[in-house]
């Protein structure tokens, strides 16, 4: 990492910020776009087997993009509280909190405006890393203490490192992850059906009919949820919006998953120091969203390897404690390692 790195223009928000662009060059023939707004990665360039450079995320073209469909949260940090909390509401030390609805009674991936809709400061910025940060207001979408957050892009080689901390005022609940949805075709190509998808998982979160955990962890034999062998994403012929618990949470950084497109050769394998992995297959998308390459994203045609703590913790003591303190510091980090075979 030598020398700094000027941000592009990105547009405007409707309160007249600017909004930057930075890319990222690791060598190898990866670069990875991440944007001020939302701290979100706006794109990644990768070669294939055959040396092709394609991007492999999905993202949009301009801010207005982003502005207008914060839903899918595409490329974006995501918090305070990434995916859901049922009912909205938590209880911590005696006090009850009631957060910003945003999926019927839920609050999804910090409610109706959460980090993917906030412009975040420029801390650092060199050839391969980002580093940016977002301070969120006590009671912001309803959620306790003034939080600090801080997240850092690194690119070494074909290594993408995402870092992120976090600090509080007062006592408080933080979930952080980043929400790229994956298409190692190259984005806007079509289904991720054919991708070959393998999770070191032996269980997951089931859910109630809000997709909100029932506070159960069960084995994943005999269910759709098991890519404990190298599976094709559609042999089963189902969408996927599921918290996997990750066999080894130890808060080491350890192998996690491993993405494989056999048309084009790339490879995605993750890292991640969470105990969780959320498994989401754009079954949200519908169809009327173009992406960077002016193509439309459907159902189906991406896949999010979320490293994450579990949905709806702070609801169910049994889960890994996603509750930050005041003098503590909440640190996570994941790697998305990209490659071709």
């Amino acid at each position: 990492m030598t020398g700094s790195i000027g941000g592009k223009p990105f547009g405007e928000t409707n309160a007249g910020e600017r909004v930057e662009l930075f890319t990222l060059s690791g060598g190898d023939g990866v670069e990875v776009s991440v944007i001020t707004y939302g701290a979100a990665v706006q794109s990644v360039l990768a070669p294939g087997r055959d040396g092709r450079a394609a991007n492999v995320a999905l993202g949009f073209a301009t801010l207005d993009g982003y502005a207008a469909h914060p839903g899918p949260c595409l490329g974006a940090t995501v918090g305070r509280y990434a995916n859901r909390i049922g009912g909205a509401r938590f209880t911590l030390d005696g006090a009850a909190y009631e957060l910003a609805r945003n999926e019927g009674d839920n609050c999804l991936h910090g409610g109706t405006a959460g980090f993917n809709q906030r412009l975040w400061d420029v801390v650092e910025a060199s050839a391969g890393l980002l580093a940016l940060a977002y301070t969120s207001p006590d009671g912001e979408m309803g959620f306790p203490g003034d939080l600090e957050t801080r997240v850092e892009y690194r690119l070494d080689g074909a290594d993408l490192r995402i870092d992120y901390q976090a600090t509080t005022s007062a006592p408080t609940i933080v979930n952080l992850t980043n929400h790229t949805c994956w298409n190692l075709a190259g984005e806007g190509s079509g289904s991720v059906d054919g991708h070959v998808l393998q999770v070191a998982a032996s269980s997951f979160t089931p859910v109630d009919a809000r997709l909100v955990p029932t506070g159960e962890i069960a084995p994943v034999d005999g269910t759709p949820l098991d890519f404990r062998t190298p599976t094709a994403i559609g042999a089963r012929g189902c969408g996927y919006d599921h918290n996997l618990v990750l066999d080894r949470n130890d808060g080491s950084l350890a192998p996690a998953a491993w993405l494989t497109d056999p048309g084009s050769g790339r490879t995605l394998e993750v890292l991640t120091t969470q105990p969780g992995l959320q498994l989401y297959t754009g079954t949200f998308l519908d169809g009327t969203l173009l992406g960077t390459s002016g193509r439309a994203y459907g159902k189906g045609d991406c896949v999010a390897v979320e490293t994450q703590h579990f949905p709806d913790s702070p609801n169910h003591p049994a889960f890994p404690s996603t509750v930050l303190r005041p003098g503590e510091t909440f640190a996570s980090t994941t790697v998305y390692r990209l490659g071709a075979e």
